[in-house]
């Protein structure tokens, strides 16, 4: 259907030819662009799955310590120690292209080196569960940070690897089969007009050659009665 509406000419076939080379070079770039981008997304959903894993143990006993030392305290006690916190954290947010996405990459800073500024109150009136919880979460917050970034590098590649794949599907079963069909009906079109051109150029010839061969017959006659006169 498609190949009946170009115009079979030789101008055509050459913008199509260089069309489906284009064609057949951009599928092989993006199937390699594809491949490559399931592999690092492969590598990064298990690294996801390890990090989370390790983030929900952590939070897991946080939760625990948490759940213990507010029992063995007053909640205004709880509440007076965790008001104010000591330690401060910066979060930058860069970004690192992978592929073509730009995948997000966090780096992080506390206040201060001193480990013990996590704990934002005296110990004389807490209880050791209550640090081991703020222990538990200052431990899993890099491991937080890198399964924010992770996951959301998986959603960018995700979404990147299925575009790319709506891209190969269309070249390899719409675009480059369209520019071969188009190819061909145009070169079979060429060929019956040169058949036919040839087969027409043939009948000229003929006709001439019939033409000259009666012209020297005539003449022929001609010459013959003027010599019997």
């Amino acid at each position: 259907m498609a190949a009946t509406q170009v115009n079979p000419t030789r101008m055509e076939l050459t913008r199509l030819k260089k069309k489906l080379k284009t064609a057949v070079r951009g599928h092989k770039l993006l199937k390699d662009k594809r491949d490559e981008l399931m592999r690092q997304y492969l590598d990064l959903v298990r690294e996801n799955m390890a990090l989370r894993l390790k983030v929900e143990e952590g939070i897991k006993n946080a939760n625990r310590n948490f759940v213990i030392a507010k029992a063995g305290m007053s909640e205004q006690t709880l509440h007076t120690a965790l008001m104010a916190p000591k330690q401060e954290v910066y979060l930058e947010c860069g970004r690192k292209n992978v592929m073509s996405v730009d995948i997000p990459v966090f780096q992080y800073k506390t206040r201060t080196a001193d480990a013990n500024d996590i704990y934002s109150y005296g110990f004389a009136f807490t209880s050791g569960d209550l640090d081991g919880a703020v222990k538990s979460l200052a431990d899993i917050l890099p491991d937080m940070l890198r399964l924010a970034e992770v996951e959301k590098s998986c959603q960018l590649m995700a979404a990147e690897i299925e575009k790319t794949r709506r891209r190969v599907n269309a070249l390899e079963h719409v675009i480059i089969p369209e520019a071969q069909n188009n190819i061909k009906y145009i070169t079979m079109k060429l060929d019956e007009n040169e058949r036919s051109t040839q087969i027409r150029l043939m009948k000229v010839k003929d006709m001439m050659l019939e033409d000259a061969h009666k012209f020297k017959e005539k003449d022929r006659e001609r010459a013959y009665a003027n010599m019997e006169e």
